[in-house]
């Protein structure tokens, strides 16, 4: 079965709205737009009034920054007039679960397992040194918050890490993987045997920089 771009966002928008299930955090629709986790979710239209409703309940239910998540054929010019600003670009990769028959990592331990969700931790020495965690929806496993801890890279801990949260979404009944990745991701997801199959763009509303500047202002960094 082939795996697409929507498939990618479609899991995304799954994890953050669980994100927010979890941690107690609001989420919503408002006229076409999907909320979760304090981000827009993958619009194809974005209605200004709405986007400014949901500026204004992501702010009041604690978020600083407010991110917002694209395609690229996506018309970002309501974002802009509210004073977002272009961020970085995902790119969106899949590949088999099985990741080519990587054997498990003594260095990596499976932690916790909620609701078609799973979480591991790799430690050395006894120094927690890196995590990461998937997210079933049907037959395809997301894998987000993967991080190595700078002093503890290139020693093979993310594909460790790669190898415990997908051999538990397998188990669960998933047969492909999805994320996204920064270029510098790039290797080490080739590695696991998946392949670019599209990119994204985010956009990013930053605190406003003026005391009592209204919600939307833009902000210099």
């Amino acid at each position: 079965m082939s795996v697409t771009v929507a498939d990618c966002e479609r899991v995304q928008t799954s994890w953050f709205q669980h994100r927010s299930e979890v941690l107690g955090v609001d989420a919503w629709e408002d006229t076409g737009l999907v909320w979760a986790n304090g981000d827009l979710m993958f619009p194809q239209l974005i209605d200004p009034a709405a986007l400014a409703r949901g500026v204004e309940r992501a702010r009041a239910g604690g978020s600083t920054v407010v991110g917002a998540w694209l395609g690229l054929d996506v018309d970002p010019a309501p974002l802009a007039a509210a004073g977002f600003e272009k961020g970085w670009s995902p790119w969106w990769m899949t590949g088999p679960i099985d990741l080519g028959g990587l054997p498990a990592d003594p260095r990596v331990e499976l932690q916790d397992a909620w609701e078609r969700a799973w979480y591991a931790a790799a430690h050395v020495d006894g120094r927690l040194a890196g995590r990461a965690a998937s997210h079933r929806v049907d037959h395809l496993a997301g894998v987000f918050d993967m991080e190595v801890w700078p002093t503890f890279q290139r020693r093979g801990l993310g594909t460790g890490l790669m190898q415990a949260v997908c051999a538990a979404a397998a188990d669960a009944g998933a047969r492909h993987v999805v994320l996204n990745s920064t270029p510098t991701g790039v290797r080490l997801y080739e590695k696991c045997g998946l392949e670019r199959i599209g990119t994204g763009i985010t956009w990013w509303l930053h605190p406003p920089t003026v005391p009592g500047a209204p919600l939307g202002a833009s902000h210099s960094s």
